[in-house]
């Protein structure tokens, strides 16, 4: 057969000069990869692309890459991929081919089977279908908005998703943005922070997310130490991964990890966590100006090391784990010759230096880990010991092919370590784009912020689904004000207490259980201590449980007032001088004190929003705290500020009510307006998502009920709360209607 240009050239029936140029060597690529028939087959569809009337994009992306596709995919795929082709041909969606076949060589390489790589076709082919949109009144359509972008980003999402979790991904897609065209492209080009929470969702590994709070404890308690925890993304950075590092904005983590070497993503966050730990107790700034980069390097190298011996040294069980995530190199896996091996020979130091069963031979690396150890034996050592040290180690195994620009990076990468920006200060302005030392301004955070924040989904009513972990709430304890203030309006209201009072007594329940055998209790149980002194007059060791105690068991309910603390309860009540904040400090105190009189367990808690990355609770009595000083000062500290975005703040009263044993359970909700946000230009979409979450307290076995200051709330409460709602028209007298509510409601 004569495989000169000419003979392809004239099968192909092409004259594209571009193709041209790289016939030959496509073709012999295809002859050493591709069977005759699949050879022929090969031909066969590159002159079909050919006559497509697309350029020469489509038929040069395929000969380039079919081979390599066909090795990953098989050969028997190519009859599902020319289909997929014909079909975006007789749509609008001809233009999309080329980045189809352009980003399909890489796609084959992350699924490796063709039978992943045909549900791969059937979700292009499904996303546009159900995109692609006629245009009324004609026969015309219009493309799919967001195929091309979704082909393009095709590789870097299957490099975090399964197919099934693409799929998923895809439908969300859909779903929400089949009649926005601009969005949809946003949301498949990854652009759109709905796009990016979608794909956090579906992701593989341990999520940052789902495990902030328990590293933060084990931030908190093993190490003693406490930041904020700032996720960076690792989706959308395929060929240079970032590391994580702390700066004095927080400690920056993946927000995702994977497991790895039979590590759990939770301990690989907990070594990350464990080594930036380390350099934050132990390591001091050097001055960067007069090192050279690989001077620099091997410094870092040396200190990382000594951090993991102090750590392993303070934590023995560490030495497991940090081993099992630390490489391996192989001592002569790098070519001096071709390569500059710096990185690998620091690599295989620092093993040694953590493993005393390293088995390397290297008499310079066994002398400098004998060094290292003496320095360690002797106590912390500090960095400027192993400045010196890492300089001694550069002198002595300096070669020329360091400079090499080919550099060997198998086996060299420690994941669990961070960028080490904190070890270095400079001088000379513009040595560093970004200084560790710079001053930077934070953005301004939550009052009180002392817990990382919970993430709740919030509901789209548009297409029916979640939005996942759409809501940032950041909870807190209310800071503290005076007592006084709070008795000296409980005391405005004495004749009111009284009349509470008298139905207080007809619903405290009477059934009382008597509990014995208590060290401590309300009374002594005379037959027990009777037979404890007959004991301890023989000689034997008396039985300390002679008290009794009682509790009621008719009445079991417990109780969550949660209070709407945006701006507008600063507004004045018609015809008074209090504001509508004032009366309702009033009304809950009243409320707090009839409870307390029942003994039903009470939590209060208040909230406000400003934007979903923003929402703040804060917590003003606990389930387990009694009426007394400290509460009654948190209460008389509320502010109001900003807005209302109640279904993030009724969920998280939810999570507290919903751990309760109780068999009733009562979520109060005193608000003065409807659930809005700056962010929500949609008046209905907060509404919609409060109305969602009612639903899922009520799945939970938890009765909402809301009383409502705002005149105008008939318009839209009863849509959130069906019927269990009360509007107080009268906003004076709302210290005297709360509280016999809740009697009502709990008789």
């Amino acid at each position: 057969m004569d495989e000169s240009v000419e003979y392809w050239q004239e099968r192909l029936d092409t004259r594209f000069s571009i193709v041209i140029d790289v016939l030959a060597e496509c073709m012999a690529q295809a002859q050493s990869s591709l069977t005759p028939d699949g050879v022929e087959a090969f031909v066969e569809a590159a002159r079909s692309l050919g006559k497509l009337g697309r350029g020469p994009d489509p038929m040069l992306a395929f000969l380039e890459g079919w081979p390599d596709i066909a090795r990953n995919a098989g050969e028997d795929v190519l009859a599902d991929v020319m289909t997929l082709v014909r079909h975006m041909q007789k749509s609008p969606n001809g233009h999309a081919i080329a980045a189809f076949l352009q980003t399909l060589t890489a796609v084959a390489r992350r699924l490796q089977s063709g039978e992943q790589l045909r549900h791969y076709l059937d979700i292009v082919r499904d996303l546009m279908d159900r995109t692609t949109t006629s245009i009324h009144g004609f026969h015309a359509t219009q493309p799919s908005p967001g195929l091309v972008d979704f082909l393009v980003q095709a590789p870097a999402l299957l490099a975090q998703l399964d197919i099934a979790g693409l799929r998923r991904w895809v439908d969300y897609g859909v779903c929400n943005y089949v009649g926005h065209p601009e969005r949809q492209k946003d949301y498949f080009g990854l652009h759109s922070a709905d796009s990016r929470a979608v794909l956090q969702r579906e992701r593989h590994g341990t999520l940052l997310v789902d495990v902030e709070r328990r590293l933060d404890l084990y931030l908190r308690g093993l190490w003693h130490d406490s930041d904020v925890l700032i996720p960076y993304s690792t989706a959308f950075d395929t060929l240079r991964k970032p590391v994580p590092y702390y700066d004095s904005l927080g400690i920056r983590l993946p927000d995702a990890q994977d497991d790895a070497t039979g590590i759990s993503g939770i301990n690989c966050y907990r070594a990350m966590l464990a080594h930036m730990v380390g350099h934050r107790r132990w390591s001091t700034p050097q001055i960067a100006d007069n090192w050279s980069p690989f001077q620099r390097m091997a410094v870092e190298f040396f200190e990382d090391s000594r951090i993991d011996t102090l750590l392993i040294r303070e934590y023995p069980g560490l030495r497991r784990l940090l081993l099992a995530l630390h490489p391996k190199p192989v001592e002569d896996a790098c070519d001096p010759q071709t390569t500059s091996c710096l990185r690998h020979r620091l690599a295989m130091l620092s093993r040694a230096l953590l493993d005393p069963e390293h088995g390397y031979k290297d008499v310079v690396l066994n002398e400098f880990v004998s060094r290292f150890n003496a320095l360690l034996s002797q106590g912390e050592a500090s960095t400027e010991a192993m400045a010196e040290l890492a300089l001694a180690y550069v002198t002595r195994t300096r070669r020329a092919s360091d400079q090499f620009a080919k550099v060997h990076f198998e086996e060299t990468v420690i994941g669990y370590r961070d960028d080490n920006r904190h070890l270095w200060r400079f001088i000379e302005e513009g040595d560093e784009e970004e200084s560790f030392e710079e001053q930077r301004r934070t953005p301004e955070a939550p009052e009180s912020q002392s817990l990382p924040p919970r993430h709740y989904p919030e509901w789209d009513y548009h297409s029916r689904s979640y939005r996942p972990d759409w809501v940032s709430v950041y909870e807190a304890l209310h800071p503290a004000g005076q007592a006084g203030d709070i008795d000296r309006l409980l005391q405005k209201h004495a004749q009111l207490a009284r009349r509470l009072e008298r139905l207080l007594d007809s619903l405290k329940p009477q059934d009382k259980v008597r509990i014995r055998y208590q060290e401590e209790g309300s009374e002594l149980d005379l037959d027990v201590a009777i037979r404890s002194l007959i004991d301890f007059k023989a000689g034997a060791t008396p039985d300390p449980r002679i008290n009794m105690s009682h509790s009621t068991a008719g009445r079991d309910i417990a109780v969550s007032v949660l209070l709407d603390l945006s701006a507008s309860l600063n507004d004045k009540v018609p015809g008074s001088e209090q504001t509508i904040l004032e009366l309702s400090q009033e009304a809950v105190s009243l409320l707090a004190w009839a409870i307390e009189r029942l003994g039903d367990p009470l939590a209060i808690a208040g909230f406000h929003s400003n934007t979903r990355h923003e929402v703040r609770y804060q917590h003003i009595k606990g389930f387990k705290e009694h009426w007394g000083d400290e509460v009654k000062a948190r209460l008389a500290a509320m502010q109001a500020a900003y807005s209302t975005r109640m279904g993030a703040a009724m969920r998280h009263a939810g999570h507290y009510l919903g751990a309760r044993r109780s068999d009733k359970k009562l979520l109060l909700i005193l608000t003065d307006g409807e659930p809005s946000d700056v962010d929500v230009q949609d008046d209905r979409q907060l509404i919609e998502d409060a109305r969602q979450a009612v639903k899922e307290l009520d799945r939970q076995g938890i009765f909402t009920y809301c009383i409502s200051l705002d005149p105008r709330a008939d318009a839209y409460v009863s849509d959130i709360f069906g019927r269990h709602y009360t509007v107080v028209d009268n906003i004076q007298r709302l210290p005297e209607k709360l509280p016999e509510l809740f009697l009502s409601l709990t008789k």
